[in-house]
């Protein structure tokens, strides 16, 4: 268990303001079901967009909080692209459950259309309505492009996905979306996806020794934060008066691997930002530039490839990242080599 009645915002802290403070009344949530974790991102707004993925008009600056993982998590995701390019497919079918303001599918949506594919379908979820609404005016020119369709919807991840099985070339589940799920549906869930997913299913989440975090508000906002990890809750209290209590999984490395390789061959798993974050300026305490820091930052990189798969430093990283193919595409390259 972690108790944190008073967190420094120092390394932490994204520079977000808690402008809707000013919006909302005091806030009293305490349950773990989906309609209330719907609730806390519905009320965090506009601001969220900025916490979590920075300006949404540069959806490849990468310079906000995580950056560094974010510019990991992209690498990835842009490879998988390129190559599926490069196998002579022309059309691409991209999932995002757990989208949030749906950053993530318009980078791959936008990036897919500049390598040439002629036909790209992209659906996001989240339930999360005013996150969605969000996402639906952030996407709303990439529709107009030839050969693009891009939906988002309300849906929970518990439910049955509505595509198709084996219609997926890449599923998506970013950052904090698998760690509100009840562990025990976790299965499930993977199942689900598996079925679904005729590629590559990529997704990051928190583990269980990454630095505090208050999930859809800066920690400069936080006045107390406790997470229990054996009952999995989340207790924040905001600086405006607000509480917040939700369901939140902390997972290990090797649980991760675990509730994945059921149903999927797993490339690969990392951590990711075990330095970076330590190391991060901040213009409220040291300079957000010193004579130095290049070689800083090549040490960092370097310190980053030798431990990012180390079973002693994963769990401590910021997030874990992992990548996992289809069993169906493992055997259908198989049978190609055959």
């Amino acid at each position: 268990m972690v108790d944190q009645d008073s967190i420094p915002s120092r390394k932490w802290a994204s520079g977000v303001t808690g402008s809707h403070r000013n919006r909302h009344s005091v806030l009293a949530i305490d349950d773990n079901s989906p309609d209330v974790v719907a609730d806390i991102y519905n009320q965090a707004g506009d601001d969220y967009v900025s916490y979590a993925d920075g300006d949404p008009s540069q959806p490849f600056a990468f310079d906000g909080m995580h950056a560094y993982a974010d510019r990991r998590v992209w690498a990835v995701l842009e490879t998988k692209l390129a190559d599926l390019r490069a196998s002579g497919a022309s059309s691409v079918r991209l999932l995002d459950g757990g989208c949030g303001p749906g950053t993530w599918l318009r980078r791959l949506v936008i990036r897919a259309h500049a390598l040439g594919f002629s036909s790209i379908a992209a659906r996001g979820f989240d339930i999360a309505q005013t996150q969605i609404q969000r996402a639906r005016l952030a996407a709303g020119n990439l529709s107009s492009l030839p050969g693009v369709n891009v939906t988002f919807d309300v849906a929970d991840l518990t439910d049955r996905l509505s595509e198709p099985d084996s219609s997926v070339d890449i599923t998506i589940c970013l950052y904090s979306a698998l760690s509100h799920l009840p562990v025990d549906k976790l299965t499930d869930i993977s199942r689900e996806i598996a079925r679904v997913t005729s590629g590559y299913f990529i997704t990051t989440v928190r583990p269980i020794g990454s630095t505090p975090t208050a999930f859809v508000e800066s920690l400069e906002n936080v006045r107390r934060l406790k997470h229990d990890h054996v009952k999995d809750r989340c207790e924040i209290d905001l600086s405006d008066g607000r509480h917040v209590a939700f369901g939140f999984h902390l997972f290990t490395a090797d649980e991760l691997r675990n509730h994945f390789a059921r149903n999927f061959d797993i490339e690969d798993l990392r951590g990711l930002d075990l330095f970076h974050g330590r190391f991060m300026p901040d213009a409220r305490w040291n300079p957000l530039s010193q004579a130095g820091d290049s070689q800083i930052a090549d040490e960092l990189e370097r310190l980053e490839r030798a431990y990012a798969t180390s079973t002693e430093f994963m769990d401590r990283a910021t997030h874990l990242l992992l990548v996992a193919r289809s069993r169906q595409a493992v055997a259908r390259e198989l049978l190609d080599k055959a």
